[in-house]
């Protein structure tokens, strides 16, 4: 049978299950990638096993999200994670090293590997064919105790690229063109398989742009086939011996085909407040702009750098405009630096900012009162640049040079002269800032705890029957942001679930947390894609350290669903929709013979006392999910498993 790269690689990795869209599967995993916004989490959850070693090809601990220090709690988060990685064989990546994903496609990522990894921005490994899955932190966990990941078998749908791109027109609007099509939640049970003459135009990192922003699809991942320009790539990088070539078979079958040819491309943008918003350029030219940030983990290659210090070079930005450039990796700043192209931004009235995530999860940078900052980044949610009333656009490099050179939106077609320069020959490969795992664990090895760090809160064995009031209801689309918030005040606390349970819906409803105190036991309604956004875990453990017992949605992000089971939280799905309608906060729900239903896979009724009604909802889940749930979470499971 004629296969597409997303099947080879999971065939040559399936423990369980077969090759039939929509079916469960079990697949061994290669290699893990935490941050340290999760990361904590994760290997408290690993230490909870008692295991000595992680049983992975490879796992590397970043630290990228919360590397600003205006008190203990990052540093000692770091010691931490340092002193875990020590402990258990993990590779550190230090503080400065760069944000996980850049980094793990530069110096660790290999073609045909399977990658999880506890953030949903994992999938950018899928520019170097890996099939590179972002999961909750607990899942990962599980991984790195040599457990295969669970998941549906994703529907593959392949993009067929044709043609090249036109100066000044980016593989950023590539991805933002197709999400323009399929929006936020097109994705979700997707793999997108990239094919076609016009993949060969595109480097590995113009590739892993497309396949990070994936993530803001909903799919499960994206993939690109391994070739010749993946083989140079690896080369630049000195890991050439690492290069395996992958490709689709003739005549693999696709879910369905997308036509895209990148001649007919131009210049997109996504609006406030969904990166799904978007709108070529040319139709939002002349609006005003207050900041310009161009980095991130979606668009800050040595390239990408380069292209905007050319644009920007020998010309100062509008006086109106701040501009911020956060390389996504040491290798990448320390090349732009002896490429001149640091010199040329910062003599056009740049500012640098460190090599981490940074302004892209609120972390500093934050954009004026009302202002419309634009990035070169992969989300544009409400708030989350730290400023609740900005607006937020989602740009090429190109573009985003010529809002900071003009201080309007211009579409950057209309700069004539500049053709994206290959800057690749000034890369420095230095792995000064990984600290590899020892051969065998050190006799001396000892975890480091700040008096931040609490232990993981346990779920309770799933109830017969729930009795529980409708703490908040949601709209469509609502994200783990909104359910659990980031930026510099919240992050800090990611390792103290008491306390960071405080700010759940906090956006939404500053008196969630103590509503939920009150009632003992919570159920969330939801609308449309409920927990779309980051992987965080926090956004189902906090809710469940609150009682929060249920989540009734229409339907559920990926990621968020699988979370919400890993801690016991029963995921539910309206069969009609019209009862959402009727729902309020505060109706007092109770739902019978839970345990028997959801084991039997039987029709699930849920009791509205106060209004005197029942309406039918399914859960959808089965075998190992519904064990899961019935024993209280993953963690209970996988401690009852591991001994």
């Amino acid at each position: 049978m004629a296969l597409s790269v997303t099947e080879k690689i999971i065939s040559t990795h399936l423990v369980s299950g077969r090759l039939i869209a929509g079916s469960e599967i079990s697949i061994r995993i290669d290699q893990t990638l935490t941050q340290d916004a999760t990361g904590t989490l994760v290997y408290l959850q690993f230490a909870a096993l008692g295991l000595d070693r992680v049983k992975t090809e490879l796992s590397v601990s970043y630290v990228d999200h919360n590397t600003s220090q205006a008190d203990n709690k990052n540093m000692d988060d770091h010691r931490f994670l340092q002193s875990t990685a020590r402990k258990f064989g993990v590779w550190f990546s230090r503080p400065g090293n760069g944000i996980c994903h850049q980094a793990h496609l530069e110096r660790f990522g290999i073609p045909g590997k399977t990658l999880l990894g506890s953030d949903s921005h994992t999938p950018t490994g899928g520019g170097l064919s890996m099939l590179a899955i972002g999961a909750g932190g607990l899942d990962v966990a599980a991984a790195m105790a040599g457990s295969p990941f669970h998941l549906l078998m994703p529907e593959v749908v392949g993009v067929r690229l044709s043609g090249r791109l036109k100066p000044m027109c980016a593989a950023k609007d590539v991805i933002l063109t197709l999400l323009k099509m399929e929006t936020v939640k097109g994705g979700v049970g997707k793999v997108y398989e990239y094919f076609g003459p016009g993949v060969k135009t595109l480097s590995v990192p113009e590739r892993a742009t497309i396949t990070n922003m994936g993530a803001e699809l909903g799919a499960t991942s994206s993939v690109f086939p391994s070739d010749e320009t993946t083989r140079k790539w690896l080369d630049l990088q000195r890991r050439g011996h690492e290069w395996a070539g992958l490709s689709a078979d003739e005549g693999a079958r696709y879910a369905r085909v997308i036509d895209l040819n990148l001649d007919e491309i131009v210049p997109m943008a996504a609006q406030p407040h969904s990166p799904d918003n978007v709108v070529p350029v040319s139709e939002i030219a002349g609006r005003k702009v207050d900041q310009v940030v161009i980095g991130s983990c979606t668009n800050s290659s040595l390239n990408d750098l380069g292209i905007a210090a050319d644009i920007l070079t020998g010309r100062q930005i509008h006086e109106r405009v701040s501009l911020g450039i956060s390389p996504g990796s040491r290798q990448a700043y320390v090349s732009a630096v002896k490429a001149g192209i640091a010199q040329k931004l910062l003599t056009a009235g740049a500012r640098f900012l460190e090599s981490a995530c940074g302004p892209c999860i609120g972390m500093g940078f934050a954009p004026c009162t009302e202002g419309v900052s634009v990035r070169t980044f992969n989300r544009n949610f409400k708030g989350r640049s730290g400023t609740a009333d900005a607006g937020v656009y989602l740009v090429s490099p190109e573009t985003a040079a010529a809002a900071a050179l003009y201080g309007e939106f211009t579409d950057p077609t209309r700069i004539r002269g500049i053709r994206k320069a290959d800057y690749t020959r000034y890369l420095e490969v230095d792995d000064g800032m990984l600290i590899p795992p020892e051969p065998a664990p050190p006799a001396d090895a000892e975890i480091v705890y700040g008096p931040n760090i609490k232990p993981v809160p346990l779920g309770s064995a799933l109830p017969d029957a729930i009795e529980a009031a409708v703490l908040i209801k949601t709209g469509d689309n609502v994200t783990t942001d909104h359910i659990m918030p980031a930026g510099a005040k919240i992050l800090p606390l990611r390792s103290n679930i008491p306390e960071i349970s405080k700010h759940v819906f906090e956006a939404l409803d500053p008196e969630f947390h103590k509503k939920a105190l009150a009632a003992g036991a919570g159920v969330i309604v939801g609308g449309e894609n409920y927990g779309q956004g980051s992987s965080r875990e926090h956004a189902a453990l906090a809710p469940m350290f609150l009682g929060v017992k249920a989540v009734l949605a229409k339907s559920f992000a990926r990621i968020h669903r699988a979370n919400l089971v890993n801690f016991g939280i029963v995921p539910l799905e309206f069969d009609n929709p019209a009862d959402y309608d009727k729902i309020e906060p505060g109706d007092a729900l109770i739902i019978r013979d839970l345990r028997t239903h959801l084991a039997d896979g039987k029709p699930i009724t849920v009791e509205n006392r106060t209004k005197n009604y029942s309406f039918g909802a399914r859960c959808g889940e089965s075998g190992r999910s519904v064990d899961i749930m019935l024993k209280g979470g993953l963690l209970a499971a996988l401690k009852e498993n591991h001994g």
